[in-house]
């Protein structure tokens, strides 16, 4: 079956069926291929995006820029500070007055209904760089990596997300999972309970394509996995929140003998990143000295046979060259 995405906004996966998100993966697959061979067709030329940032990024930001610039397409980049959304101007005006300049726009930031909103009023394409609630792009280059690095289809895949399974990425993790018909697993502490209404829209998904959606506090759930995922603990601006946190999840930090408890020699770990690994970062070597270790993951496993995260990170331009030209070329 045909499909045709030209219009429509990138605002979650659950708005997509399973076959609009394999061709996307396989348009980023070709996109990727064509990028490597010197190939460039601009395919965006003419275009003109913004780019709207309420958040810091450095891999959606120059994701989303290097994926316009290959294909010709010019970028516009607004942060807080440089544009009057929601201060001096409603977000229903913003959205109506840069539809009119623009062919897309991309929101990186805080609430859903802020992307929801643009895309609503904005009558062009809106894409979701991520929100408190879900990271789209992100979960098509963790499937694309996936693709490239595992020799069996998604459906017979098993993702575990250790850690805060209440936070955005679990979230898009379900939910591709859900559409893609794979084994997804939440692997976290029992206090931190995922939101039951999601975890049920998951589910219900899932029956229809063969997935399964899982939540377990017990690491008997790590055998078998394929692809072992995690996010930062704590991000900047929730500082007081680190010594509970940092109590909560250690239990299910990535360390080499939570990759060997799966029982597969073979097991990937990503991670979305920026990653505490180490503490070569300003922030984890403060927390040190309070006598707290903030890392997510070990340096062993990140810098292991394992992981696969620059080729993760590097897929992100390709999954957003993509949706880009799928929805507005």
């Amino acid at each position: 079956m045909a499909v045709n995405l030209k219009g429509r906004s990138f605002l979650t996966l659950m708005d997509l069926t399973q076959g609009e998100i394999r061709y996307l993966l396989d348009l980023a697959r070709d996109l990727k291929a064509k990028k490597r061979a010197g190939i460039q067709n601009e395919i965006l030329k003419g275009k003109n995006i913004v780019l709207l940032f309420e958040k810091t990024s450095t891999r959606t930001r120059c994701a989303f820029e290097v994926a316009c610039l290959d294909e010709g397409a010019h970028v516009t980049f607004l942060d807080s500070g440089s544009s009057q959304m929601g201060k001096k101007e409603s977000l229903e005006d913003t959205a109506k007055v840069l539809g009119r300049f623009y062919d897309g726009i991309e929101y990186r930031g805080y609430e859903q209904k802020v992307v929801e909103e643009l895309a609503k009023f904005s009558g062009v394409p809106v894409w979701n760089g991520l929100t408190d609630a879900d990271h789209p792009t992100q979960i098509l280059a963790d499937l694309l990596t996936m693709e490239e690095h595992l020799s069996k289809p998604l459906k017979q895949c098993k993702v575990v997300f250790c850690g805060d399974i209440r936070n955005n990425m679990s979230y898009a993790w379900m939910y591709g999972c859900a559409k893609m018909g794979i084994h997804f697993t939440a692997y976290g502490p029992a206090e931190l309970e995922p939101d039951q209404q999601i975890v049920a829209m998951a589910k219900a998904v899932a029956a229809e394509t063969g997935g399964t959606i899982e939540v377990s506090d017990s690491p008997i759930c790590l055998k078998d996995a394929d692809v072992i995922y995690t996010d930062v603990w704590a991000s900047m601006g929730e500082e007081a929140q680190i010594p509970e946190r940092v109590r909560l999840l250690t239990p299910f930090k990535v360390t080499m003998d939570l990759m060997n408890a799966t029982e597969n020699p073979d097991v990937l770990f990503l991670h979305c990143l920026p990653a505490f690994h180490d503490f070569e970062t300003k922030m984890a070597r403060d927390w040190k000295e309070k006598g707290y270790d903030i890392r997510e993951v070990t340096d062993e496993v990140f810098r292991s046979r394992h992981s696969v995260v620059f080729d993760e990170a590097e897929n992100r331009m390709h999954t957003i060259k993509a949706v880009i030209a799928a929805t507005i070329a």
